[in-house]
């Protein structure tokens, strides 16, 4: 057994564990709740114990569960709870850990909306069609739409993690990193085992807190989740009506727009003002059109609700125009390329095309040490691209159009290999 002792309290913790490990050959929780935590600890453990008192987790779960009674949790819930609650190595690996290359988005769109899930999802949509049926006429949330939540975010419930969600909680509530934001969400977690919607050992979810069939944080599940079947319980790790029906809450708080599409994909005239292709941008139809934006059989855009234009792989890629439905599936998950995973998804299963204009499969995803290079450079010719970081946000992409617009290039704003080997050659 091994524990990243980065947080000088996971010392304690690794010498309880260790304790009740003598002989065992396995890693064992920590046992009993949070009384049993050095009360019946072994000689040497209290000792331990108190000299780190100041920063031991018996300490800190001690202080957790007196916030959770104040705020009305059952003893017997929270010490349930943490009965055999253990820190996870893993847990931290994956909330440290920075990959070091992101997908392009049409290698994520590959895998997020291949043949196979689409026909999954054809197939849900049939199954569950009385039920998603009742639930849109409430809502006004289409059926495909949320089948498409459920097909992302678990493969309709194939994947959706086997994490304690107490464990993974507590491990990043007293990890450090974020605290405050996962403590919030481990006494929600509290709540809901108090609520009796869930055992603990059923509580399972990522490494992250996130659960059941459509990864609802505890927070969100409070706020959204529905007990659609009728039998007491709000269950969305195992019953499709409450999955279904909390979903289309939450898409619906989130601002869906009923009879509304999330967009389409169009085509952009050539001489576009490719500096307006942002989704923080938004112009009437009218204006769009006039700008020779239309869709991709040749009709005119209709209606003149405020829209956006998105080129995801700049100008040599397809291009969307997405409207207020695109961003309430955005504050489900706040990335472009899932949103349009979502959307995409959605429209296969009911039998529109897929995207029809060509990736530029050919560029390869930038490094994060190369996004920060580029970052950097650009900062060093006053592009302003903000903080480096390596994360490409619209500051950056809007640094990497000015660049582009001073040495002649169509400024759409895709930071690509060739574009970063012009900005080091101007080193």
């Amino acid at each position: 057994m091994r524990l990243p002792f980065r947080h000088p309290a996971r010392l304690l913790l690794a010498t309880l564990l260790m304790a009740g490990c003598q002989g065992t050959g396995a890693t064992a929780p920590v046992a009993g709740g949070p009384a049993a935590i050095g009360a019946s600890a072994p000689p040497a453990v209290q000792a331990q114990a108190t000299v780190q008192q100041s920063v031991s987790f018996a300490e800190w779960l001690a202080a957790l569960r007196a916030e959770a009674l104040s705020q009305g949790i059952r003893p017997q819930t929270f010490d349930r709870a943490f009965q055999r609650v253990k820190l996870s190595d893993r847990v931290v690996e994956l909330d440290s850990s920075q990959p070091e290359f992101t997908r392009q988005v049409w290698q994520y769109l590959d895998s997020a909306v291949n043949e196979k899930r689409v026909q999954d999802g054809r197939r849900r949509l049939q199954e569950h069609a009385a039920l998603l049926s009742r639930i849109t006429r409430r809502t006004g949330v289409p059926g495909e739409i949320l089948v498409a939540f459920w097909g992302v975010e678990s493969d309709f419930g194939k994947s959706t993690g086997n994490f304690s969600v107490i464990d993974a909680l507590t491990t990043l509530a007293f990890e450090g990193r974020r605290a405050a934001y996962f403590r919030s969400e481990l006494l929600a977690a509290l709540r809901i085992l108090d609520s009796g919607d869930i055992a603990p050992e059923r509580m399972t979810g990522s490494w992250a807190g996130a659960m059941g069939q459509t990864q609802f944080m505890p927070t969100v599940f409070l706020r959204n989740a529905v007990d659609e079947d009728g039998d007491g319980h709000r269950d969305i790790w195992g019953s499709m009506p409450d999955v279904l029906a909390s979903t289309a809450k939450f898409v619906l708080a989130n601002g869906w727009k009923q009879g509304e599409s999330w967009g389409q994909e169009v085509r952009l005239p050539d001489g576009f003002p490719y500096d307006q292709a942002e989704l923080s941008i938004t112009k009437p139809l009218s204006e769009w059109r006039r700008l020779g934006v239309v869709p991709l059989d040749g009709t005119e855009l209709a209606g003149d609700a405020p829209a956006a234009i998105l080129v995801l792989a700049g100008h040599r890629g397809p291009a969307f125009l997405v409207r207020d439905n695109f961003r309430a599936i955005m504050r489900y998950n706040p990335s472009t390329s899932y949103s349009l995973a979502v959307a995409l998804l959605a429209d296969r299963m009911t039998g529109k095309p897929g995207v029809q204009g060509g990736w530029p499969r050919e560029e390869q995803a930038l490094s994060r040490d190369e996004r920060i290079d580029l970052q950097q450079r650009l900062a060093s010719l006053g592009m302003e691209p903000g903080a480096a970081d390596g994360i490409v946000g619209a500051n950056t992409r809007n640094a990497v159009r000015r660049f582009q617009a001073s040495i002649g290039e169509i400024p759409d704003g895709f930071a690509t290999k060739a574009l970063l080997e012009r900005l080091r050659q101007r080193s």
